[in-house]
């Protein structure tokens, strides 16, 4: 008889590879990868760091990984997310999810969204505490 245990919590989910990870990689623009590929997270991740990186108003980086963290919960449910439970930082695939959700985090506290930065760190922490530690 095999016996479930209950108490265990959902099992981690690990997103499918993201083909625009491979365009990014080969060292295609970030804006051409997001219009080729719009469900992308990986590519609105890589879009949401280089306006961080170029020093674009903290607006533009909110709008960006919000984009991203929303195309990413369309494909954590398609692939059996339940709305909560491990997105482990240590499955390549993941991280795009993982990186528009810290930058999405990190944006609302710099526009003085506190309730967002808390909700979002808090959702980072809860997905994956290897991706917090390094993210935020």
């Amino acid at each position: 008889m095999n016996h479930v245990d209950l108490l265990a919590g959902p099992p981690p989910t690990h997103l499918p590879e993201d083909p625009a990870a491979v365009e990014l990689a080969d060292g295609a623009a970030a804006a051409d990868v997001v219009r080729r590929n719009p469900a992308s997270p990986a590519a609105w991740a890589a879009l949401a760091e280089l306006a961080k990186a170029d020093g674009a108003d903290d607006v533009t980086v909110y709008a960006y990984s919000r984009v991203g963290y929303h195309r990413s919960l369309d494909m954590l449910r398609r692939n059996g997310w339940k709305g909560h439970g491990p997105v482990p930082w240590e499955h390549a695939p993941n991280r795009g999810f993982l990186t528009c959700l810290a930058l999405l985090a990190m944006s609302a506290r710099a526009i003085g969204e506190t309730a967002e930065w808390e909700r979002c760190s808090d959702f980072l922490r809860d997905s994956s505490p290897t991706a917090a530690d390094q993210l935020l």
